[in-house]
């Protein structure tokens, strides 16, 4: 089952600061190991990811550094910085209130992340 736009755009944030607080990353390989790791639930496209990545960087959340590939071109590699590894904890913690809440609503059918 995919998520509805709105839903994914909601939660992306937390899951791309998630998935580079496990090490650097850049684009493509963010991409496909949030799909890879969510077994396809969750995807996002370039026109999602790119404007994402800039918005997390401008709030300096992340960083970006583009390195020299002898097997491809430039890419430019995301990190977390110690503000983004705050942000995730505080959102984490928001999360599990959230599945909390829905575990009460719902009797128990959504498992706490």
């Amino acid at each position: 089952m995919k998520f509805e736009s709105q839903l994914l755009k909601g939660i992306a944030p937390v899951v791309v600061l998630e998935i580079l607080s496990r090490g650097q990353m850049y684009g493509y390989e963010l991409s496909q190991a949030i799909e890879q790791r969510s077994n396809k639930v969750l995807t996002l496209g370039k026109g999602t990811l790119y404007p994402l990545l800039y918005n997390l960087e401008a709030k300096k959340l992340i960083t970006g550094k583009w390195e020299d590939n002898k097997a491809a071109r430039k890419r430019r590699y995301y990190s977390i910085t110690d503000t983004g590894m705050n942000e995730l904890a505080k959102q984490k913690e928001q999360l599990k209130e959230l599945t909390s809440g829905l575990n009460l609503l719902f009797g128990g059918a959504f498992s706490p992340a």
